[in-house]
Formats: structure tokens, sequence, C-alpha cells
């Protein structure tokens, strides 16, 4: 009985054993680069980055664990994974310790990737396949919550990354915060996750003009609260579905809002090239810039969306027109965008700016276009237009002669469309010097003035 009770007692503290949380195990267990690790309850401080390479089929899950960035934290992110494939990263929070890390810098020069140039990450992916991110919770991260490099098959969701991201030289934000994908990142989706006090970016994809295309991926469903630049930002990419997301006072704080780099804040907005897109069903309010922004936008659907801003006009210094096309990118046209069924109410500017060829403009809502009631006070809300184009910014849809490069609006469809605002009987649309109205088909707009 003696012996056989030590036995028990042997395997008793065996059975019950619990692994110390210490940043010395958590590396043991990561070394391993497969199975499944359960996080013990309680915080775990790291000292520098955990780089996992090659892991394959890896659980990491933990009801109440914490990894926590320690004072001197030095690395690229709290856990790197390189070149993994299967790897599960599940309920438990991620502290970044921004207040001591935080680190004063710019964008990377253009030929060089975030992953590459933004220390502080709470979690980095690169050159992975079928990552998922479910669950985790983080907060007062310096860099990105999640960046994720050239990879495919990532799934997230279920993530909330409250009070991130970084700010430059001039105290402005540095688009860091959010979460990212980028350098042809494919097969992605972010959904139902929560971003709020974002300084940069909320979700966004990015890559290097040099290098491939993110997508086909998916952002639905998410939810944001004051994002210092885009709440959603699709850049260079293809077949990507923006819908389902809310969000409210994108553009604040206003001091943190990057006004030298030009960055005015966006609901959802383009870079690059990005085609066979669609934009659906997303809703913003206390938009202190532009709803949607189209730039290097082509091919594509901007479908039943709403942007509103009810307060007063001087409560949005950095707000802007409703939808607006453009194509800075060498690469693209913009052609054959469909604009529908969306609701713009209270822009800064006018409704929707148009260029290009093979446009539907069709049963747009727009309500009390031009409160800033451009051009009448330029200076208090920065209603300054291109040289001899004075309608540009007052008016309901404005059918332009161009933006960064040449392209006249012509043989675009604008129907059924209902504008209401600022001097809306006399500015409902217009054309800029050299493009012709009776270039596109225009037919059965309501028109209507407001104050």
């Amino acid at each position: 009985m003696k012996r056989l009770g030590a036995a028990a007692a042997l395997l008793g503290v065996a059975a019950c054993s619990r692994p110390v949380p210490t940043e010395a195990w958590l590396r043991a267990a990561l070394a391993r680069g497969s199975g499944h690790i359960r996080l013990p309850t309680g915080a775990i401080e790291i000292s520098s980055e955990i780089a996992v390479r090659n892991a394959h089929d890896l659980t990491v899950e933990g009801d109440g664990g914490v990894l926590r960035a320690a004072p001197g934290f030095r690395g690229r992110a709290l856990l790197s994974f390189k070149s993994a494939t299967g790897v599960r990263l599940r309920n438990f929070s991620v502290d970044g310790n921004r207040a001591a890390l935080e680190t004063r810098q710019g964008l990377p020069p253009s030929d060089v990737p975030f992953a590459r140039f933004t220390p502080n990450n709470g979690l980095l992916i690169e050159r992975s396949s079928e990552v998922e991110i479910s669950g985790v919770a983080f907060s007062e991260i310096a860099g990105f919550a999640i960046l994720v490099n050239a990879s495919r098959g990532v799934r997230i969701g279920w993530v909330r990354v409250t009070d991130s991201g970084s700010r430059n030289a001039a105290g402005r934000n540095n688009t860091t915060g959010g979460i990212l994908l980028e350098e042809g990142t494919t097969d992605f989706e972010v959904r139902d996750s929560e971003l709020a006090r974002i300084r940069g970016n909320g979700v966004w994809t990015h890559s290097l003009y040099t290098s491939p295309r993110n997508g086909p991926g998916r952002i639905a469903d998410n939810r944001f609260e004051e994002i210092g630049r885009d709440a959603v930002q699709v850049g260079h990419a293809t077949r990507v579905v923006v819908e389902g997301n809310t969000g409210r006072r994108i553009g604040f704080p206003t001091s943190e809002v990057d006004i030298e780099g030009r960055a005015y804040p966006v609901g959802i907005d383009t870079a690059g090239n990005v085609d066979a897109s669609v934009y659906r069903h997303n809703c913003f309010e206390d938009l202190n810039g532009k709803c949607i922004d189209l730039d290097g936008f082509h091919h594509g659907q901007v479908l039943a969306n709403v942007c509103v801003n009810r307060r007063p006009p001087e409560e949005y210094p950095f707000g802007n027109y409703g939808i607006v096309m453009n194509n800075t990118n060498p690469d693209m046209q913009s052609e054959e965008i469909t604009i529908a069924d969306n609701e713009i109410d209270g822009p800064q500017f006018g409704g929707i700016f148009v260029i290009g060829a093979g446009h539907q403009v069709l049963r747009n809502r727009l309500r009390n276009v031009n409160r800033a009631h451009c051009n009448e006070d330029a200076a208090r809300f920065g209603c300054y237009h291109a040289p001899g184009e004075p309608d540009m910014l007052r008016s309901g849809i404005y059918l332009g002669r161009g933006a960064e490069r040449p392209a006249p609006a012509r043989g675009n469809r604008i129907e059924d469309n209902q504008i209401s605002g600022y001097e809306m009987d006399r500015r409902c649309i217009a054309a800029a010097p050299g493009v012709r109205l009776d270039d596109n088909i225009i037919t059965r707009n309501r028109c209507e003035v407001t104050p």
C-alpha cells in the first residue's frame, strides 16, 4: 500500500502539473514546431522576438494567457512565423507595451515592405500558408497588430485590436496599429473583428509596385471606431470583396491625421491597381474625410454603401467628397465601375467625382451635399478647387477631365440619382471645362435645394 501510494502521488504530480509561464518555456515549446501548445493562465513577458521557422500543424491557444512585450523588447514582432503551414493561433491576448516601445518613424522607402521596416508588431506571418488567427485580443501594439507578408490561405476572425499604432516625427499617424496584408498575400479573409482607437489604418492590403498584387480576399463584417487614417484600404489588389463593415469616427482624433502627407482619412480607400473588386453594404458615420476613394479602382462595383455625417461641418475639419475616382497608378484606367444604390448624407464637398469611361452611376441618394458651401468660404473648409474648375467641389455629381492623369468623363450612364443640398438647383450635375455633359447619358436625376 505504501508503494502504491507513492506511485499514485507521483502520478498525481505528473497529471496535475502545469507549465510555468516563462519566456524560456514558450520558446522551448514553439521550437518543437508542431503539436498543441496551451498557454498557461497569466502573463508571459517577452524580451525579444520569438522566431519560429518551418512550423507545421501547430496550434497555440490559451484562455487567459497573455503575451506581453518587456519594456526593453527588441524584435520585429512578439511572435513571428516564416515558411509555416497549418498554424492556428487562438484565444489569447497580446500586450505590446506601446508606451515603452513606440518608435517615431515615417513610412518605409518605396522599395521596402513593412515586414522589413516596422518593428514591435504583435504577430508577423511571412511566406506561410493555411494560417488561422482567431479570438486573439491585441492592445497597445506599437507596430501592426497583425502583419502578413507574401502568404496564402490566411484566416483572421473574431480578433480585437485596441489602442494601437505609432506616430511619425510630426506626431501624426504613420499607418500602423491595425491589420496589414502585404506583398501578394492571396486567399485571405479578415472578418467579424473589432478595431478601436487605431492611429493608422484599420485593415488594409499593400504591395510594392514591383510585387504581385494581393487577392483574392474578403474583408467583411468588421467594426471600426476612432481610426486615424482609413478604416479599410484595398491596395494593389484584385478580386477583393469588402462588405458588411461598419464604423464611426473615422479620421479622429484630428491631431493625429497625417495632413502633411496628404493622407486624408477614408471609410474605404483604394490604392495601386485594383480591379474585379466589390465594395458593398458597408456603413460609416462621422467621417472626417472621404466616404469611398477609388484611386486605381476599375472594372468593379460599389454598391449599397452608406456614409452619414450629422454633426456640424466644423467638426469635420478634413471632411471631403463622398465618392471619388482617381488614376494615380499608371497601369490602369478608370473604366467600367458601377456605383449604385449608395447613400451619402452630409459630405463636406460634392457627392460623386467621375472621370474616365464606361461607368454606371445609378440610383444613388446624395443628401445634404456641399455642407461647406464651397466656394464661398474656401479658407474655412479648404475648398481649394483645381484652377479653372470652380464647380469641382460644389456639385452633386461632377464629371471631371482627369485626376492624376487626363481621363475626361465620357460614355458614362448617370441615371435615377436623387441629389439634394446647397445650391443643388444650379450645381446638381456639372462638368469640367472641355468635358461635355451630352457625351454621357444623363437622365431621370432629381435635384433639390436644401440649406
